[in-house]
């Protein structure tokens, strides 16, 4: 058993929320608390959604927002809390500590939560009190259990969608919340549920995905039929599960199960999968312990199996699914299916706003919205804000915060990405969130993108772990530490060491859904820029009509695409197999 198994099984995990409580009332330094509660206290505290920063004393607290949807009530206080508790201390800058956010700010993340640093541990107790009287929680936002379920941020609004899956992302997401028997798992649990065609909850990425499907039932309740069948059979809309997909070290797209999943199911098939891996999977070591090793092990129909003989409903073979595509994003002004009505997409670079900012996006909501409206996180780092009759459209678009988070963004700022970085996160090797915003709007800048292509996703990952997704962008960075050769060094006193980044190409979700290739290793982060605008030149001057950059990536050698960052200047030779 690993260490961070053997201190889940001394206590278990949900116990850790009380003690908080106590650690707050009693003044706890860190080195007070390990010394009471032992250093395994440091993974129990993530099932209160909180992370030690590297910066002693403070934590990283993480907001759990199903299906990405806030109540205006809901998100101006996640914005007031980070007003005021995420607040740099004097010794670490204070309001100085970040030119391009200042103080006191929150990060959207790829999950549809809400991250906020710089929390002490003594101002916890009163953002939770804040947080339950308008029904939010961080419990369960990290650790080794069912996290923030994910959906489509336009649940309920747009015309592609086959029926609106929100409420049953709030099952399943009460169902496992605080749930001790579901808490701990092997590893964290990640589900996507949408009843929209166009998977922008991004089920092939996660350990659980439930997608639309339509099946036929005949009168008897047996079911069976062609999907379309007019022979007195019942029509039913429902799900189609795939299982096993994520990201990080060993990527791996999710693997499609023959079952059919009534909506009034759904809780009880995916507390099945989770009891499935809490049986089987992996707890010795933690590097292969995620759900998709699992599938990859036992194969996919001996996976479902094993869900089969562990749900209590049945189970029908697979119907007509209904996904036709993907959707990278929300970004814009969107017609809603309800006459009159529009939903607004904000494009947030990097996901990160001053908790000022979200707060008075919060309150034009209300402002200019109906008794409907809400906010919506999406997991492209941005938010949506819906419900907005045509009238008021142009005054929402008015509102000061409009104007930093546009909704009608230069392709390169519209697709980034970025994760924590080391600014706080352990595990990470070089700065990003505020390389992502200053590379995106210096590209938009530079490089002439052709016209048709609204967005371009540049993702950026500080390590290994791809908090950002790089495999599944256009362009994805991967954090590395670069050795300079010494005539390369920036000045005679700088250190051979800088930052620098793996840089891969040609990753997508969807239809045709791949991983990116790592094209290049190991570039020093100021060769980046340059090396991208000789690709944007090269892609625009070679492209089909209509090909995405992702597109003529895949078409384009390895090798060439390399050479044609490095600045060679050569013919662009099509449709040969990929190097290494």
């Amino acid at each position: 058993m690993n260490t961070v198994e053997k201190h889940k099984q001394e206590k278990h995990p949900l116990e850790v929320i009380d003690d908080v409580y106590e650690y707050a009332a009693d003044g706890l330094s860190f080195e007070e608390i390990e010394a009471r509660a032992g250093d395994g206290e440091w993974e129990r505290l993530k099932w209160a959604g909180m992370y030690a920063q590297k910066q002693a004393g403070y934590f990283m607290i993480r907001t759990k927002v199903p299906g990405g949807k806030l109540t205006p009530a809901q998100a101006e206080v996640i914005g007031e809390c980070a007003d005021d508790y995420a607040t740099a201390p004097a010794e670490y800058g204070g309001e100085e500590q970040n030119e391009l956010w200042g103080d006191a700010y929150l990060d959207i993340t790829t999950r549809q939560d809400i991250q906020k640093h710089w929390i002490r541990i003594e101002d916890v107790p009163e953002l939770w009190d804040r947080y339950d009287e308008v029904g939010l929680t961080t419990v369960q936002g990290c650790g080794d259990s069912a996290r923030n379920v994910l959906g489509c941020p336009a649940a309920g609004l747009d015309n592609h969608e086959c029926f609106n899956a929100q409420p049953v992302i709030d099952a399943v997401s009460d169902f496992f919340t605080e749930n001790r028997e579901y808490a701990n798992l092997p590893r964290k649990f990640k589900l996507t549920i949408t009843g929209c065609a166009h998977d922008c909850a991004q089920s092939q990425i996660n350990d659980v995905g439930l997608v639309p499907a339509k099946k036929t039932i005949d009168v008897s309740g047996e079911a069976g039929g062609s999907p379309d069948s007019s022979d007195g059979g019942q029509q039913l809309y429902g799900f189609h599960a795939r299982v096993g997909g994520g990201l990080s070290d060993g990527p791996r797209m999710s693997s499609a199960l023959d079952v059919f999943i009534k909506p009034e199911d759904a809780v009880e098939f995916c507390r099945a999968v989770a009891q499935t891996f809490k049986e089987l999977g992996d707890r010795n070591n933690r590097g292969v312990c995620r759900m998709r090793y699992l599938v990859e092990q036992l194969g996919p129909e001996t996976f479902e199996q094993a869900v089969r003989d562990r749900c209590t409903v049945e189970l029908p073979e697979a119907g007509q699914g209904l996904t036709v595509g993907y959707q990278g994003d929300h970004v814009g002004v969107h017609e809603q299916k309800q006459d009159g009505l529009n939903y607004v997409g904000f494009n947030v670079i990097a996901g990160r706003m001053g908790g000022d900012e979200f707060a008075q996006a919060a309150r034009a909501a209300k402002q200019y919205g109906t008794d409907d409206v809400s906010v919506r996180l999406a997991t492209d780092q941005n938010f949506l804000i819906t419900h907005i009759p045509e009238e008021n459209v142009d005054d929402l678009l008015a509102e000061p915060f409009a104007q930093e988070y546009s909704p009608d963004p230069g392709p390169f700022a519209r697709g980034a990405v970025g994760c924590t970085g080391n600014e706080f996160c352990n595990y990470a090797i070089i700065e990003t969130k505020k390389r992502t915003k200053r590379w995106a709007r210096e590209l938009d800048e530079r490089i002439d993108v052709p016209d048709d292509i609204e967005a371009i996703r540049m993702h950026m990952s500080g390590c290994s772990a791809s908090c950002a997704q790089p495999q599944i962008a256009d362009i994805g960075f991967r954090g590395e530490t670069v050795k300079l050769d010494d005539d390369d060094r920036p000045n005679d006193e700088g250190d051979n060491l800088v930052e620098g980044m793996d840089v891969g190409l040609g990753g997508s979700l969807g239809a045709d859904n791949e991983f990116l290739d790592w094209v290049e290793s190991a570039v020093p982060a100021d060769a980046v820029i340059p090396a991208l605008e000789q690709l944007f030149e090269a892609y625009s001057a070679d492209r089909d009509e209509g090909e995405t950059f992702y597109e003529w990536c895949r078409d384009v050698d390895n090798d060439q695409l390399r050479s044609i960052m490095q600045g060679a200047d050569a013919p662009v030779a099509r449709g040969v197999a990929h190097g290494d």
